[in-house]
């Protein structure tokens, strides 16, 4: 069977480039491979089509990709959870780069689109620092909200 890396295309989605999806400047730094396999590539395209390009469409401007595939080297690296979906491509961390609000995002969002998780993280009532997401499947997603803060320097989640 061919390998799909030898066919990945330049871009996930219209408004998205393969390169942001595994770009990582912690893995360049430790000079770590950020390649998925082909399943993970599979999963990323995926991600990019429920999730990443609706937002963008109704938003109208570019939203930052702070992090979507993590390789098992990179998340240990980071101290991310063995059971991230980032490790999986299923998942996005989004910081808005227009004038609408990270809040704004997480609101469509949730009203618009089937998800797996949707993280409200940190910041503020108002404005989150960033917003996560993720997609497994249409019938396995939970379309679970949460809230993360920060208690005595460990992340706590709760349902919103």
């Amino acid at each position: 069977m061919e390998s799909t890396k030898k066919s990945r295309k330049s871009k996930l989605s219209k408004n998205i480039s393969y390169s942001e999806g595994i770009h990582s400047e912690t893995a360049e730094k430790l000079r770590i491979s950020n390649e998925p396999t082909d399943e993970h590539y599979e999963n990323m395209l995926v991600t990019a089509e429920k999730l990443f390009q609706p937002l963008r469409d109704w938003c109208g401007h570019p939203i930052r990709i702070n992090s979507m595939y993590r390789s098992a080297e990179l998340n240990k690296a980071i101290g991310g959870s063995q059971t991230s979906q980032h490790r999986f491509g299923q998942a996005l961390d989004l910081d808005t780069l227009g004038k609408k609000s990270n809040a704004d995002l997480f609101h469509w969002a949730s009203e618009n689109l089937d998800f797996d998780q949707l993280i409200w993280e940190f910041g503020t009532d108002l404005e989150p620092d960033w917003i996560h997401i993720s997609y497994i499947s249409e019938k396995k997603n939970r379309n679970q909200k949460l809230r993360a803060t920060n208690h005595r320097g460990k992340t706590r989640y709760s349902i919103i």
